[in-house]
């Protein structure tokens, strides 16, 4: 690094990671220190805020609204240690080198160092967007100042965000429930989480039937000799499919043209057809192509690692900022698709390598973003450098979590870059005649892909986890018009529509997207504040917004609905972005914003007489009562059930229809007043409390009656004889049960809520019963599980095959029956399907075989799972030898290395299938690595040789 010897640079970063990272690539005039992210905001609290200015009005807010804005910055506490080192090695230096994020974040982050440490010396700021050696000397020898621009863009959307949760929080607190929070992008986020919940209380059922026929041909030629097809006409009308239906009524939209087959029309239409002939009406074929996605942003990063590798947004941020910090990615905060020149030909020259020349295009792809606006990060995230490592040369240096999430970038990367996947794709028509005319038409698809092109690199996944893979292919037998079919099959298949599916983070992260809210640097935040505030909780992937939820999202809608616009919120995003690029200015946007304006747009709520006046003057307006109610719908009895949220959690309330008790008045600041109306807390009618863990659209009328169990949402059935104890009826999600002291036993299937006896708990609370002692000793247990009935000794299970043995098994019975073999034992090994030969590359014979997840072939010490579309008949033995090449690419499983610590570790296995199993090896002191999982972004190639384990997670050295 060229430098004068007798100067000495501060370079400033965020984070002790990133500090270490760049410090090896600059000289020795050069002293790295972090700052630990942010070093000043407004204050936390009242607390925070200086004692000269707790007098003036605007303290609360940390902003003074009625002088440009200005916002009071106060220093973290647990920055200030570290600000006091900074500003000293400041006062020792000829120059300081601010290299935070390029993006507004990092910029604003310069711009409070510059403001806190107040330098004496020559200020520089320094960008890049990777951590390698030529970007951080490139950046250093090119430095430029401090973009202001981006820092009033920054500024703005903290002041908005401070002026948007400080005035609009306190309603909720006085309307709703204490300590709630809202938040402008949150608020948003939340509602879009909540109206697909309505929409999925509100979805009836359909159900819908059709006829799968298995075709044969009498002459298959080289295709397959049977196929599936479905009927899809009668009569010359469409057969309804899921889309034919109204999602609130489940009946058939009006004007649908189609038929609905019930269970029965489908069965004896079958009927009719069996043994008919069967002919092709019609053959169409076209061209197959398909371009490679673009290289990821931001957004499809947090969405195909969620889909893929079942990473939280936060997750995938957090493992990313590390691979960026330590130089093994670009900055992983972007909404431009754009790859540098550099990129691209590091992206074709390793293409030729690894996948061959025929799979570079002849010309570069260029890709244009959808996002609007695109961030200053002007590079998608790629693998860093000129020369991309694949993620078997890093195998070693990186963690598990690393390890997936590189190589699905590199992957992505790398798939850009490379030449269209095409083939053909055929549509084929099939009529037959009942004896009593009617006409069938059946239809079948086909799709044959003859050069996968990129999707030898990667595939995207589907939030439908249902849906059929872009390289899976359909074979068809070669059919013609006019051809006779014979039916070996005839089946009527039901099906039942299913309500909208509910948002993920991917999804939701999508979605925020396309509607233009949020920014690059928001999605990881956003997903993570409304699990915070206990505004959506997780049930596996799926987001389940609660009740409470529901209630605030009601009162901004009916009272603040430009507050929740999605248009609205989308435009204020556009004007900081205007901010960022100089067109607009920071104080006129927040004037407007908080105290209105006359030319402005007419739904906007600077029209509407800005922030402050709409909080103030719509107070008064709001029934707390009205908006803490979710009604659900009238019961077989005529009582309106609703959905009430308390003081101490949701309940559910049903009262006859007529003029409720008038709600008593609630002092200012006691929270929501759902509970503070008429004789006993509102109008009258029984209550009975939702379980934690039921989601809204499971409350249907018989989820309803099963809580409503006794009032209070638990029933006493006696004390228990032993114990003095008392025996109680509750419900559950996962249905009712009977419960004393820390005992708990789920009702029988046989057993009802309604009816169950105190005779009958005592016998649930016993189980499991002690049958006797087997003749060595070992207890026999009778129960009931997740299964059914059975009976129990040691590690031995034995099915019974009514809930009533439970009680009346004998020791005799139970011992006969764990005697017999199981019913279900593990079977002998099967013989091969297919024989196929030698390996062309080892000569090892090939075989297919069928195994638990499916058929794959094998040469004896590899094995490949088959990919979706091929069949072992139509399995080539080339296609074969290249799936083992593949998995012979990856290399042996490593061995592992044993922990430096006092007390053993858990092991972690090895996740590649296509590997065989190898001993561990110990190594003392060395550090244990965690086995990265099996590569999950489509298919695996040569280029990721050694898929070794990984050194452990780092942890997250980001501090914002």
């Amino acid at each position: 690094m060229p430098s004068n010897a007798k100067s000495t640079r501060l370079v400033i970063v965020e984070s002790p990671a990133k500090a270490k990272t760049i410090s090896g690539y600059l000289g020795p005039g050069y002293i790295v220190e972090a700052s630990l992210g942010h070093v000043r905001d407004l204050p936390r609290n009242a607390a925070d805020v200086p004692a000269k200015y707790k007098k003036e009005p605007w303290a609360r807010l940390g902003v003074d609204v009625d002088h440009g804005f200005t916002a009071l910055y106060v220093v973290s506490a647990d920055r200030r240690q570290q600000i006091a080192k900074l500003t000293k090695l400041a006062k020792e230096v000829d120059e300081v080198y601010l290299a935070t994020d390029e993006d507004r974040e990092g910029e604003a982050i310069a711009w409070h160092l510059v403001e806190t440490l107040k330098p004496r010396v020559p200020v520089k700021r320094m960008v890049f967007h990777e951590i390698t050696r030529p970007a951080i000397q490139a950046a250093v020898a090119n430095p430029r100042e401090i973009d202001r621009d981006l820092v009033d863009a920054q500024e703005a959307r903290r002041i908005l965000d401070r002026l948007y949760g400080y005035e609009v929080s306190p309603v909720l607190w006085k309307k709703v429930m204490p300590k709630l929070s809202a938040g402008r992008v949150q608020s948003v986020a939340t509602r879009i989480v909540v109206e697909r919940e309505r929409q999925r209380m509100a979805f009836r059922t359909a159900e819908y039937w059709d006829i799968q026929a298995t075709l044969a041909v009498r002459d298959a030629g080289e295709g397959p000799r049977t196929f599936h097809a479905t009927l899809i006409g009668l009569n010359g009308d469409r057969i309804a499919t899921g889309r034919d239906f109204e999602p609130t009524t489940g009946r058939v939209k009006p004007g649908a043209g189609v038929t609905h087959l019930d269970g029965d029309g489908a069965r004896g239409l079958a009927a009719r057809l069996d043994g008919r002939p069967f002919t092709v009406t019609r053959v169409e074929e076209k061209p197959y192509r398909r371009r490679p996605y673009a290289p990821f942003i931001t957004s499809t990063l947090q969405q195909e690692a969620a889909r893929k590798l079942r990473f939280s947004s936060q997750q995938t941020m957090r493992t990313a900022q590390r691979l960026y910090e330590n130089g093994y990615i670009t900055y992983m905060r972007t909404d431009s698709v754009n790859l540098s020149e550099t990129a691209i030909a590091a992206a074709r020259r390793q293409i030729a390598e690894l996948y061959g020349e025929r799979n570079v295009p002849p010309e570069p792809r260029r890709y244009t973003g959808k996002v609007k606006n695109a961030q200053e990060a002007h590079e998608a995230i790629r693998p860093a450098g000129d020369h991309f490592r694949t993620p078997g040369e890093l195998a070693n240096e990186l963690s598990g979590e690393e390890f997936r999430l590189y190589e699905l970038i590199w992957r992505r990367t790398i798939a850009s870059q490379m030449t269209d996947a095409v083939g053909s794709s055929v549509s084929v028509r099939i009529r037959a005649v009942t004896d009593a005319g009617e006409e069938a038409d059946f239809g079948a698809t086909g799709k044959t892909i003859t050069d996968p092109g990129f999707l030898r690199a990667y595939v995207e996944s589907s939030d439908d986890e249902n849906a059929e893979a872009e390289d899976a292919e359909r074979r068809l037998p070669n059919l013609v018009k006019d051809q006779p079919l014979t039916a070996e099959e005839l089946a009527a298949a039901g099906h039942t529509t299913q309500p909208p599916a509910r948002y993920t983070e991917a999804s939701l992260v999508k979605a925020l997207e396309e509607l233009g809210i949020g920014r690059p640097s928001t999605y990881a935040s956003i997903m993570q504040t409304i699990q915070d505030r206990g505004y959506v909780s997780k049930r596996g992937q799926a987001l389940i917004p609660s009740f409470l939820a529901f209630a605030v999202v009601g009162l901004l809608e009916g009272h603040y609905p430009r507050l929740v616009d999605y248009n609205f919120t989308a435009a204020m995003e556009n004007e900081l972005d205007e901010i960022a690029g100089g067109d607009h200015a920071a104080v006129d946007f927040l004037t407007s914003f908080y105290f209105g304006s006359d030319v402005a747009g007419d739904d906007s709520v600077a029209r509407s007489g800005g922030l402050k006046k709409m909080v103030t003057e719509n107070l008064s307006e709001i029934d707390a009562r009205s908006v803490n109610s979710i009604p659900l719908f009238r019961d077989d009895e005529g009582r309106d059930v609703v959905v009430r949220v308390g003081r101490y959690g949701p309940y559910l309330q049903r009262t006859l229809p007529g003029p409720e008790v008038e709600a008593a008045p609630v002092a200012e600041g006691e929270g929501n007043a759902a509970e503070d109306g008429g004789a006993d807390g509102g109008a009258a009618g029984d209550r009975v409390s939702i379980p934690e863990g039921v989601a809204p659209d499971e409350l249907s009328p018989e989820k309803v009656n099963e809580l409503f169990l006794g009032g209070g949402g638990e029933r006493k059935l006696g004390e228990h004889p032993e114990t003095g104890e008392p025996i109680l009826l509750k419900s559950g999600r996962f249905g009712p049960y009977v419960s004393s002291g820390d005992r708990k036993s789920s009702l029988l299937k046989s057993q009802s809520p309604d009816d169950i006896s105190l005779t009958e708990a005592l016998r649930l609370l016993s189980l499991p019963r002690v049958v006797g002692l087997a003749p060595d000793g070992a207890e026999v247990l009778a129960a009931a599980g997740r299964y059914g009935p059975y009976v129990k000794r040691g590690d031995e299970f034995r099915s019974l095959d009514s809930e009533d043995k439970i009680f009346t098994v004998t020791l005799d019975e139970a011992l006969a029956l764990l005697a017999a073999p199981k019913t279900r034992q593990r079977r002998a090994a099967a013989p091969p399907l297919r024989e196929m030969g030698a390996d062309p590359l080892t000569e090892k014979p090939l075989v297919i075989k069928d195994g638990r997840f499916g058929p794959y072939v094998t040469d004896g010490e590899f094995n490949a799972s088959l990919r979706r579309g091929q069949t072992p008949e139509a399995l080539t033995l080339e296609e074969a030898s290249e799936m083992l090449a593949e998995k012979r690419a990856k290399g042996p499983a490593p061995k592992k290395k044993a922990a430096a610590k006092k007390a053993p570790a858990k092991k972690t296995a090895a996740a590649s299938e296509a590997t065989p199993a190898k001993k561990t090896a110990a190594k003392k002191a060395a550090p244990r690595k965690a086995a990265p999982k099996k590569a999950t972004a489509a298919k695996s190639t040569t280029a990721a040789k050694a898929v070794k384990k990984a050194a452990p997670a780092k942890a997250a050295d980001r501090a914002e």
